[in-house]
């Protein structure tokens, strides 16, 4: 029995022995990392992912994450360039991008990340004046940025983004903030009123401006109406006139004159038009008188020859 005993024992050891080299020596590597392998303290590469084989005691690896991360910078105490005492934190977001020289190059790259953060927005902060801080943050986070991938990039990180959470200035600051602010909407309601008023007046002379045009196009139409009613009035007494006879014109204006020479004023208008109108007369006048001369002449003429033939007979 013991020999039994003792002839299961030296199995299992053997066994158990298999079993913990298998445990140091394979290394499950998932797609977001990578396993840094160190044989007898010489970097031999970065494994991964998938199934990694080490040699135990020879070989060790370190794991390097290469998802992107963020880290929080604490509230920092900063100075403008016009002595303005600020209070920033902001955040850092990074992410790996080549495994090897983050374990080779920096103990702690996170560590060192927040560190230089800190430095780089003292700088960056102390070379701007408090109100450009205030308003211009994307260019802040933009030059915290680019500084720091310039010194992280030979660690093999990226630093992909860093964005200001806060900024909180001295309560002094904030008390001369809010008087501008309120002085500032007191000049833009004043500027909005007046542009109000100026735009109201604008219009209201523009209103009477085209009330006058229109009055005017309206008497001016009105005018060519009654100009053109008198001409169609005037054309229609010169054609109901040229259907009169010249006589009957002529006894009007006779008429006319009689009126008027029986009126108590010292002096008469002829109109020049009569003349015409009398001219039928005048030379029916001299027509008849014409023909009375002829008839006389013609008596006298022929009374001699009447004797004549009587004493004849």
């Amino acid at each position: 029995m013991p020999q039994e005993i003792s002839g299961l024992i030296v199995p299992g050891l053997f066994l158990l022995l298999v079993l913990i080299v298998l445990a140091l020596a394979i290394r499950v590597v998932p797609e977001y990392q990578r396993l840094v392998v160190l044989r007898l303290g010489r970097v031999i590469g970065a494994k991964g992912p998938g199934l990694v084989l080490l040699i135990p005691v020879v070989d060790r690896g370190v794991r390097v994450d290469l998802r992107e991360r963020f880290f929080d910078v604490p509230p920092q105490t900063t100075i403008t360039e016009d002595n303005a005492q600020l209070s920033i934190d902001f955040l850092v977001y990074s992410k790996v991008i080549d495994a090897l020289p983050s374990v080779l190059n920096v103990e702690d790259y996170q560590g060192a990340s927040r560190g230089l953060a800190i430095t780089t927005l003292r700088a960056v902060v102390g070379s701007m004046l408090l109100d450009d801080v205030l308003a211009k943050r994307e260019a802040i986070n933009e030059a915290l940025r680019t500084k720091l991938d310039e010194v992280t990039n030979r660690w093999g990180i990226k630093v992909t983004a860093v964005e200001i959470r806060e900024i909180t200035p001295p309560a002094e600051v904030l008390q001369a903030m809010t008087r501008q602010m309120a002085a500032e909407r007191s000049r833009r309601a004043t500027v909005t009123e007046a542009d109000g008023t100026r735009d109201a007046n604008i219009r209201v002379a523009e209103g009477r401006k085209q009330a006058m045009v229109l009055e005017a196009d309206g008497e001016r139409q009105a005018m060519m109406l009654r100009a053109e009613g008198q001409a169609q009035a005037l054309e229609r007494i010169v054609r109901v006139a040229r259907t009169l006879e010249s006589n009957t014109m002529a006894l009007q204006y006779l008429d006319v004159l009689r009126v008027l020479a029986g009126s108590p004023s010292t002096k008469v208008l002829i109109p020049t038009e009569i003349t015409n109108l009398l001219r039928p007369f005048v030379e029916h006048t001299a027509a008849s008188s014409a023909r009375s001369e002829a008839t006389r002449a013609d008596a006298s003429r022929a009374g001699p020859a009447t004797e004549i033939a009587d004493r004849r007979v």
